[in-house]
């Protein structure tokens, strides 16, 4: 019967998950979410209790797959912690997010205590004020993570410091612009969570530097089958562009036999659209500088196409065509925050498909309502009842969704991991 239970909730939430950056920018660990993809609203608690249906029965499918090889926060509430639940996931790979909504009992505070003892982790989450719940429970905890949205800028210094213990990290969540995690860097917080990475910073003037309008040359080329030679003295014009293609192409993410020392070589193992793939992940590194494999925009951008990717798979598996243009609309999307310019400018670079434009400019046909649903995936707050209906109306359920997202987790954990 539990095994039943667990499929019925997958028809309903799906998987979703969040960043989490340390100081350094860097990916620290992902928030693991389920989500209901239907009702207008859904109590967090009730949520909460889908962790552990969900979960359990992705354990079937292997956790690691689930939780990807990051540290992965999951939100639990009263009835996870005094479940067994707890016991199908691995204690070194998750922290374990007690909801603002769970009182501290004595005999939620002793069970606490014993999954401490058994190895677990614990983070206090949507934390607002130093009183009640929480100054019973910080003690107890290694990360609290603080609601800057709910608790405002003027309280935010104060709560801070009566927040700072010892040995506790503070994550601010719900950081959304470049702003707010400058004020929150020197707070002190030690982790960030929210899209202010992908927020474009327009700037007036702002020009597209010589080695990414290379690239941008190099993409066009070979979307229009020119021969191996032209795209060969394209590529040579950029040592680094080389460097870092070839560093990707020899990398555990790329099939193939033998080593890959050329890009008229690649062009010939892969194909030209598999080859264009890695190409629009590079879009995404510093000019002149190597592929950073860890940068979260780029994680980020490389995961919405994954997704788009497989969502076009589902929808029209023989159409390559559509399937590559679903990942390149994907890739794309973030190009304005990399670019510190608008979408439109970008593409003033690029000589795309009408769909693909119509796409990211406009949100248009099939490609734009998947670039929709992969950016409302990402987000903290939406309508339910809207989301439920961009994914009808393009034919997928929210267990598709469910297995779309582990396949992504794991694939963008290899990107990662092939740095």
């Amino acid at each position: 019967m539990a095994d039943t239970a667990s499929v019925r909730v997958t028809d309903h939430f799906y998987l979703a998950r969040q960043p989490i950056l340390g100081r350094d920018q860097h990916l620290f660990a992902y928030e693991l979410l389920f989500r209901h993809a239907d009702e207008p609203a859904v109590d967090v608690t009730d949520q909460a209790a889908a962790t552990a249906a969900v979960i359990s029965h992705a354990s079937q499918l292997g956790m690691q797959h689930v939780l990807g090889g990051r540290l992965a926060f999951l939100n639990v509430d009263e009835i996870v912690l005094m479940s067994d639940f707890i016991r199908f996931l691995p204690p070194d790979k998750v922290i374990l997010e007690i909801l603002e909504t769970v009182k501290a009992t004595p005999r939620l505070i002793d069970r606490v205590v014993e999954l401490k003892k058994n190895g677990f982790r614990f983070a206090l989450d949507d934390v607002v004020c130093d009183a009640g719940d929480v100054r019973q429970l910080k003690s107890l905890v290694d990360v609290i993570k603080v609601d800057i949205k709910a608790t405002g800028r003027e309280r935010l210094p104060q709560l801070v410091k009566s927040l700072r213990g010892e040995g506790q990290k503070l994550l601010a969540e719900k950081v959304e612009t470049p702003e707010e995690a400058e004020l929150c860097m020197r707070l002190g917080f030690d982790y960030f969570q929210g899209y202010y990475f992908a927020r474009p910073s327009v700037l007036t003037g702002q020009k597209i530097a010589p080695s990414e309008l290379a690239l941008l040359h190099l993409i066009e080329l070979i979307g229009s089958n020119a021969d191996k030679q032209e795209i060969e003295s394209s590529a040579g014009e950029e040592p680094q562009i080389r460097a870092n293609l070839l560093r990707l192409l020899n990398s555990p993410m790329v099939e193939h036999r033998g080593k890959i020392e050329s890009l008229s070589q690649a062009l010939e193992t892969l194909g030209p659209r598999q080859l264009g793939r890695w190409l629009q992940i590079l879009l995404y590194s510093k000019p002149g500088a190597p592929v950073d494999l860890h940068s979260p925009l780029l994680l980020t951008a490389a995961a919405r196409g994954k997704r788009m990717e497989l969502m076009m798979e589902r929808l029209r598996p023989k159409d390559q065509a559509a399937i590559a243009s679903a990942f390149t609309v994907g890739i794309l999307s973030l190009m304005d925050a990399m670019f510190s310019m608008s979408i439109a400018e970008v593409l003033g670079n690029l000589d795309l498909p009408d769909e693909v434009r119509d796409a990211l400019l406009e949100r248009k046909g099939d490609l734009g309502t998947m670039l929709r649903i992969v950016e409302t995936i990402e987000i903290d707050h939406f309508r339910t009842d809207e989301f439920g209906q961009l994914l009808r109306k393009v034919g997928l359920t929210p267990a598709d969704l469910t297995e779309i997202e582990i396949e992504a987790i794991t694939w963008s954990d290899e990107l990662a991991l092939a740095a």
